[in-house]
């Protein structure tokens, strides 16, 4: 199965390279090109090489407002 279609790099090719010891998109960028034109391949070879992918900024923001908004749990009062 094709990973990045912009270069024809598959997933063999991927994990080929992460088994070489490329640990970062950025690494099996160097070695196959894969993720450097449209980038739409990027999540799934951090996927393939088990880093996941980053969170939209948008997602994270609507986390920070939602505990920002969340009533505070009340802590005993020391004595």
């Amino acid at each position: 199965m094709y990973v990045c279609n912009c270069f024809g790099v598959t997933e063999a090719q991927v994990r080929k390279h992460a088994d070489d010891g490329a640990s970062t998109p950025r690494q099996i960028a160097s070695a196959c090109k894969a993720g450097t034109d449209c980038g739409s391949c990027v999540r799934r070879i951090q996927a393939l090489l088990g880093r996941g992918a980053c969170p939209r900024r948008e997602l994270v923001e609507q986390g920070e407002a939602a505990v920002a908004l969340a009533p505070r749990a009340e802590l005993p009062e020391a004595a």
